[in-house]
C-alpha cells in the first residue's frame, strides 16, 4: 500500500526506488493527482527561484506550483522550493518559523546537509505533519556553486533528502 504520492518528479527520481511512493513524473501528469495520500511536490522552480530572469520557462509552468500549494493543504504533506522563492508571497504561504490558517509551517533547510554538493538554501511548506524526522544538520559549508551547475545537476535532488521529504509527507495527516 503506497503511503505518500510525489509530484512532478523528474524520470530519473530517487522516489522511484522507493516501493511505498506513487510518483507523478513528467510521463505521468501531476496534475491528474486526486487521491488522497499526502504528498510530496516538487513543482518547477525556474520561473519562482533567484535565477528566474534566466529562465526559459512557459508561462504555464507558473500554474504547477500552484497547484501543488493546493494540493499540500488539501490532502498534507511537503512542498519545496529554492528560500525566498516568489511562489510564497504569490501564494500567501507563511515566512520561515510561522503558521498558515490551513496550519502549513514553512521549515528552511540546505540540501547539502542531505549530500547536495553546493548549499541550495530551501524553503519547505509542511502540512499536516505531527513533526519532523530527524535534520542531518552540519556546520560545514558546501563548497559548490549553484549559479556554476548545469540544470540537472542544480534540480536533482539528493537521495538522502528525497526519503527524508516521503517519510515527512507520509507521516502527515491532511490539513488542519
Amino acid at each position: 500500500m503506497k503511503t505518500a504520492a510525489v509530484l512532478f518528479a523528474h524520470r530519473t527520481s530517487p522516489y522511484k526506488a522507493f516501493d511505498l511512493a506513487d510518483v507523478y513524473d513528467e510521463d505521468r501528469d501531476a496534475l491528474t493527482y486526486a487521491g488522497s495520500l499526502p504528498v510530496v511536490a516538487h513543482p518547477p522552480c525556474r520561473a519562482w527561484g533567484r535565477l528566474r530572469h534566466l529562465s526559459k520557462h512557459q508561462k504555464t509552468e507558473t500554474e504547477l506550483a500552484f497547484f501543488a500549494v493546493d494540493q499540500v493543504r488539501r490532502v498534507g504533506g511537503v512542498l519545496e522550493h529554492p528560500a525566498c522563492s516568489t511562489l510564497w508571497p504569490a501564494a500567501g504561504l507563511p515566512a520561515p518559523g510561522c503558521r498558515d490558517s490551513f496550519g502549513g509551517l514553512t521549515y528552511p533547510i540546505s540540501q547539502s546537509w542531505f549530500g547536495h554538493r553546493a548549499p541550495k538554501s530551501t524553503w519547505l511548506y509542511i502540512v499536516g505533519a505531527p513533526g519532523l524526522p530527524a535534520v542531518p544538520f552540519h556546520l560545514g559549508v558546501a563548497s559548490g556553486r549553484i549559479e556554476l551547475m548545469g540544470r540537472t545537476e542544480r534540480e536533482k535532488t539528493p537521495p538522502d533528502l528525497a526519503l527524508w521529504l516521503f517519510d515527512l509527507a507520509s507521516s502527515c495527516n491532511g490539513a488542519a
